[in-house]
């Protein structure tokens, strides 16, 4: 029996399947979520802030003292700098402003993820070190984009998607002067690093160095008493010469009573 039309129509199925498994397989990882996520909240901010007061500058890596830090948006504008840390998530979500961690729960799986306004600080310390403006011109924003909804109490500087906009708009002080902004701008396009493939490994390769588990210590080691070979027990001369200074001695003391110099 001559099986080669049937293997044709397996063939032919996977042809279509395969890619179709991997575009699925994109579409729902962390990466792909991330690029939406931005793209997202890149074109509210072209499409509904006015080019001439507010300055969109996109995916910042900038250098700190202990590597670099990556921003998804930065805004400069009269009403200040608005340092944005986009979220692409769905199911609940629980947590407040002083939680170390924020919990993503969907259905019966739930997920622990880093406060992503702890994780937004860290953006903002950068800024100030950085730029010629008060700390209090710099505003921290996190927005969450796709199917996701709060059940505790959202805190104030935490937005979806649809009112991100809203927020920054509702900042009406001037803080900055229009020469401030255009210095500010200059100066954030000035020290970023260069964007690309080699900036984005050095930045993920840096968190992962930091996120690396410490090594286990090694205890330091326990000597054996020279005269019965039992344990030793570091032990403080309370009188003669040596008063006051650390040595080994035999833990059975007084059964036994050697004692050795400490190092």
């Amino acid at each position: 029996m001559d099986f080669s039309p049937i293997i044709q129509q397996v063939f032919n199925a996977l042809w279509y399947l395969i890619p179709l498994a991997i575009l699925a397989g994109i579409f729902k990882s962390p990466w792909f979520k991330g690029i939406a996520g931005e793209f997202l909240v890149n074109t509210a901010a072209r499409l509904f802030l006015p080019k001439d007061e507010y300055h969109l500058i996109k995916n910042v890596t900038l250098p700190t003292d202990d590597g670099t830090t990556q921003i998804d948006h930065i805004i400069v504008s009269r009403y200040g700098v608005f340092v944005i840390e986009t979220k692409n998530m769905k199911g609940w979500i629980f947590g407040s402003a002083n939680q170390r961690t924020w919990t993503q729960k969907i259905y019966k799986h739930t997920n622990k993820f880093q406060n992503p306004l702890h994780q937004n600080y860290k953006h903002v310390k950068t800024l100030e070190v950085l730029l010629d403006i008060p700390a209090s011109a710099i505003h921290s924003l996190v927005v969450f984009v796709g199917d996701s909804t709060f059940k505790t109490d959202i805190p104030d500087n935490v937005t979806y998607a649809g009112g991100y906009i809203r927020h920054i708009k509702s900042r009406r002080e001037v803080v900055l002067s229009q020469a401030d902004v255009e210095a500010v701008t200059a100066q954030i396009e000035q020290l970023r690093l260069q964007r690309g493939l080699t900036t984005n490994r050095q930045h993920v390769r840096h968190l992962r160095q930091k996120n690396a588990p410490s090594p286990p210590t090694t205890p330091p080691t326990t000597p054996q008493c020279p005269k019965c070979g039992g344990a030793m027990v570091l032990r403080t001369a309370r009188k003669g010469k040596s008063v006051g200074s650390a040595f080994w001695g035999c833990a059975t003391f007084p059964a036994c009573r050697g004692v050795m110099k400490q190092p």
